[in-house]
């Protein structure tokens, strides 16, 4: 047998083996042992608790608002970082009971909580209107120039592919 294709024997044994080892779903950190593992028990969820958390992230987010005047409240703004601790709050709780966050539960109280603080702040509706027709016909010609272009180039480029290799 030649040695290149000895060589090339061995590339693709190892080639299968490195394969199979990869499908078997192995990383670094496993080892070859044979006995299995077991999986860690995963702590139940515990939404009566989780319920009376969101209670004192929703009181605590109230008294920070206390101090935004009302018609204040659609403007992000002036809130953002309360409403930030109060997401924090809520991802925070959630852990310590063993919930994955965001949870139903936590999203429902969530929900009631924009109902009771911004159900107002969507009142003006948005019209939508088009562009002025200079406006848009740059929008659209543009594209379209660029895209010649492109297709103008690589056909020169092409065309001179001896000269440029």
């Amino acid at each position: 047998m030649d040695t290149n294709e000895f060589a090339v024997l061995k590339l693709f044994v190892v080639g299968i083996l490195v394969n199979a080892w990869m499908m078997s779903g192995m990383s670094a950190t496993d080892s070859f042992s044979t006995e299995p593992t077991l999986p860690r028990p995963r702590k139940v969820c515990n939404e009566s608790r989780l319920k009376w958390e969101m209670e004192v992230c929703g009181e605590d987010f109230k008294k920070d608002m206390a101090h935004i005047e009302p018609q204040h409240w659609c403007n992000l703004t002036h809130f953002i970082s309360e409403y930030h601790l109060f997401t924090h709050c809520t991802e925070r709780k959630s852990l310590i009971v063993d919930c994955y966050w965001p949870n139903p539960l936590v999203e429902s109280y969530i929900i009631r909580i924009h109902k009771h603080f911004f159900s107002n702040c969507t009142l003006e509706q948005v019209v939508w209107v088009d562009p002025p027709d200079d406006t848009l016909t740059i929008l659209i010609l543009i594209p379209v120039f660029l895209t010649l272009a492109m297709i103008s180039l690589v056909v020169w480029c092409s065309k001179r592919s001896d000269i440029l290799a």
